[in-house]
């Protein structure tokens, strides 16, 4: 179950629901990933989803998330809801 107060939200990938967190270590992750003007695509969304599935505390990786049955739609909503709730 996520916790609002703490800025988490829920995506379900494969049946599964992780949790997305905007903690302090993955917000750094992020800046460094943008840090030299990269502009977000899909490869950047998969990895900004990555970061943020660690910071909720799951070990799903990037490759396993490329390998996924993802949703776009629903993973750019919960990555939007994640920088909404946290801020």
């Amino acid at each position: 179950m996520a916790n609002p107060a703490r800025g988490e939200t829920i995506l379900e990938i494969g049946g599964v629901r992780h949790t997305l967190c905007l903690t302090l270590g993955a917000l750094a992750e992020i800046e460094a990933l943008f840090e030299d003007g990269v502009r977000l695509d899909a490869r950047n969304l998969v990895t900004v989803l990555a970061v943020l599935l660690r910071g909720g505390g799951s070990t799903i990786t990037e490759a396993d998330l490329r390998a996924a049955p993802l949703d776009p739609l629903a993973a750019a909503s919960a990555i939007s809801t994640c920088f909404e709730t946290a801020l």
